[in-house]
């Protein structure tokens, strides 16, 4: 969990302790409704045993001694179930740069985006514009690569990190075996590490090709059970909600009804949430209850779609 600095006052004389708020912000429940309204634009991390796994995974494959043949993994998951968050994470932890003792730049991290479709091309540019690197968007491929092969050496980098891997689907059979053979090929080059992070259908993009396959371990990021495992969610997620009641969200009604309405998405859960507690907050009633949350039941996706709430 992520501590955010808030600018609040001192706590008046014979205050309520909070004891239901992480100790790093209770400081914030002194402050004005329009402080502690802003404070739930800040993104916090909210650990929980999956993303541990994964964090732990990663941390490991970067550490791994540099060999011909790198283990590679795929990180697969709903659209806004955590997948972004869970790598600006890894990424704060163990990616931030520095320059070493012989004065060179060092950046152990780099998260490209995948290209809106199958393209080598778009690869290799969207991975030095993550150096901040002069290229020429009209040089051949091979150019590009080379660039991006010295680069990845250059700043000592120990894990290449590709986000929105499913948008590689998009092209033809002939691309798609292009974009893949950039993939190996700057894994054989460099001896690192490469992540991809997609939906489940990045999956299909392994399979274009058996040796790709054989590549890369599957990490998946499934939806949530209604099972004690969410209910601990929600008590995370209470120590970070800036009302100053208790609500319980971790008892069975109230779990599983905000289960139903997020179907077990951790994104879908956190608009809810932070729906919830916008109203408790500016109706003072400062606590999320059974009916407060069932009216945000129009919040259910239909689709991939959700309605607007101000």
């Amino acid at each position: 969990m992520t501590a955010t600095h808030v600018q609040a006052g001192s706590p008046p004389a014979n205050s309520p302790p909070y004891n239901h708020i992480h100790p790093d912000f209770r400081q914030v429940m002194f402050a004005s409704d329009e402080t502690r309204l802003a404070f739930m634009d800040h993104e916090r991390w909210i650990g929980y045993d999956r993303a541990q796994q994964a964090l732990d995974t990663l941390q490991a494959l970067m550490n791994k001694p540099r060999r011909p043949r790198m283990p590679n993994l795929l990180i697969v998951g709903d659209s806004n179930n955590g997948k972004t968050t869970l790598i600006e994470r890894f990424t704060n932890l163990c990616g931030e740069g520095f320059v070493d003792e012989n004065t060179e730049p060092v950046k152990p991290v780099i998260v490209a985006q995948s290209p809106p479709s199958a393209d080598e091309k778009g690869l290799y540019i969207s991975i030095l514009e993550r150096f901040w690197a002069p290229y020429r968007a009209s040089a051949p491929a091979s150019q590009l690569r080379y660039q991006v092969v010295h680069q990845l050496r250059e700043c000592h980098v120990k894990i290449l990190v590709i986000d929105e891997f499913h948008s590689m689907l998009t092209g033809s059979a002939v691309k798609q075996r292009e974009v893949m053979n950039a993939v190996k090929l700057l894994c054989n080059e460099v001896c690192i590490p490469i992540v991809g992070v997609g939906t489940s259908d990045a999956v299909r993009v392994l399979h274009t090709d058996p040796q790709h396959a054989s590549r890369f371990d599957v990490f998946a990021l499934p939806l949530w059970n209604l099972d004690p495992d969410f209910q601990k969610l929600l008590a995370g997620f209470e120590r970070i909600l800036p009302l100053k009641k208790k609500s319980n969200l971790s008892q069975p009604t109230l779990a599983t009804t905000a289960h139903a309405i997020c179907g077990g998405n951790l994104g879908d859960l956190h608009m809810l949430l932070t729906a919830c507690t916008r109203k408790a907050i500016t109706t003072g009633m400062e606590q999320i209850t059974q009916e407060l949350m069932a009216s945000f039941a129009s919040l259910r996706p239909t689709k991939g779609i959700r309605q607007f709430v101000p």
